[in-house]
Parts: structure tokens; sequence; C-alpha cells
């Protein structure tokens, strides 16, 4: 009987070792090679210099007068975007449409001067 077990059981192939990282190297070379030559030519040419915004000379500056503790994240993750992270310190930034934004969205914890 021991001899139909074993017949009944077979045996899972060998597994074949898994690729070393440095057989890794070239596949990903040649993947970036094709999608570098699937760009049109037209793309390949030197893109236009992008018109760097001028600053407008406006300033404003900002002063942190409450604390973050307790506050919601989007709070506390505004002041750092605005330079600020704890009481009493003051950031000059120029005056644009996204910094009041972020100024409104944290305007009872900081205090504003229009400096230019």
């Amino acid at each position: 009987m021991a001899d139909t077990k074993d017949e009944t059981k077979k045996k899972a192939p060998a597994k074949k070792p898994a690729a070393k990282k440095a057989d890794a190297k070239p596949a990903v070379a040649k993947t970036e090679a094709k999608k570098a030559d699937a760009k049109p030519a037209a793309a390949k040419k030197a893109a236009p210099a992008k018109q760097k915004k001028t600053p407008s000379g406006k300033t404003v500056t900002v002063t942190q007068i409450g604390s973050p503790i307790g506050r919601q994240a989007y709070q506390r993750a505004t002041l750092i975007g605005l330079g600020l992270n704890k009481m009493h310190r003051t950031s000059t930034l120029e005056d644009t449409p996204s910094v009041r934004g972020m100024i409104n969205k944290v305007k009872h914890l900081v205090k504003v001067e229009d400096a230019a």
C-alpha cells in the first residue's frame, strides 16, 4: 500500500531560482530606450523656455500668533507651507493669490502685515 500512496502523490516541479538583481538592470535600460525611441521627432526638439514669473514687488509679512496644537492637520501643514512652525515666528512672502488663500485658511492663527 505504501507504493500506491507514493505513486498518487506527484512531486511538484522544481522551482527556478529567482533572477538576480544584476539581471534586472539591462531589462530596465531596454524599456527606457524603447520609451525614448517611441517619442515623436517633434517632441525630441528643445522645448521653448518657460516664462518665469516676475515678482510684482508686493510682499506680505505673516506672524504666527496661535498654536497649531489641537488643530486639524491641514492647518498645521498650511503654517509650515507659510514658513511658520513656532509661535511668534515671522515670514515675509510674495503677495500672490495662493499665499492669500493659505493665509485665509489659518487667519485665526496668524497676524498679517502688508509690507509693500
